[in-house]
């Protein structure tokens, strides 16, 4: 409780573990829904009104505004802040689980292009994820000397971190970027290794150099053949697997 008190609650972090606690449980317990939907299970169905169907990222959308306005009215402290936090969380899970559906502003929900809601939901929750466990250095009062000096290296190394993190992100690896915020040895690995060759890295920096882009593109198809089949399978594991694609469809391939 000591912990919770000096590093969540001091410096006002409790609407942001409120809202990742319901952002969380809201993706997981809407995935749950629309699987038993989709399964024809249970006593859930789709919403429609006038021969519409109704998509979650609708209240979600209305549910983020209300929540996002009430969080910066309401501060960092209080009920209204933390009631406000919540309404958040629980709306950005709604409009999250449907990020593909506004990106390609058609219902892919259970095709592979759905997979780039699970996808925006992980990476989401894990930057939250670090912005409320890292220890900051502002709003906690009554530091020793040590614990200054102790949170500035901390800091500085964050910042650090967080530069190798951009390079990986420059160099086209998204999601090694965004983990490695999370893990420094990531982000390391990811700014020391070639670019993808579709980056603004490979573009700006290997576009004289043939053999650098030819290695770029040979290592990126091998990296692709080897996690594609895992990382699917996760993303299936957490959303549910896509519809198979119609027959003909395939046959036009």
């Amino acid at each position: 409780m000591g912990w919770l008190e000096r590093n969540i609650i001091e410096p006002g972090k409790l609407p942001l573990l409120l809202a990742l606690i319901a952002f969380v449980l809201t993706f997981v317990i809407t995935r749950v829904i629309t699987r038993l939907i989709r399964a024809g299970k249970g006593p859930f169905g789709n919403i429609s009104s006038g021969g519409v169907h109704v998509h979650h990222v609708v209240p979600g959308i209305i549910l983020t505004l209300v929540g996002g306005f009430g969080a910066v009215a309401g501060g960092q402290h209080g009920f209204g802040s933390c009631l406000a936090a919540v309404l958040f969380g629980i709306g950005a899970g709604l409009v999250l689980d449907e990020f593909a559906l506004v990106l390609h502003l058609a219902d892919v929900y259970w095709t592979p292009d759905g997979r780039k809601s699970v996808e925006m939901v992980v990476l989401t929750a894990a930057l939250v994820g670090l912005l409320l466990i890292g220890f900051s250095p502002l709003g906690v009062n009554d530091l020793s000397e040590d614990q200054q000096q102790n949170r500035a290296v901390v800091l500085a190394n964050v910042l650090v971190n967080f530069g190798f993190a951009l390079i990986a992100l420059f160099k086209g690896k998204v999601r090694m970027a965004v983990l490695g915020v999370i893990i420094p040895l990531v982000a390391l690995v990811a700014a020391v290794r070639l670019a993808r060759p579709a980056s603004p890295w490979a573009k700006r920096f290997y576009r004289n150099r043939p053999r650098a882009r030819a290695r770029s593109g040979l290592r990126a198809y091998h990296h692709d053949r080897r996690w594609v089949g895992p990382r699917r399978a996760f993303q299936d594991w957490i959303g549910g697997a896509p519809d198979p694609e119609p027959a003909r469809a395939l046959e036009r391939r």
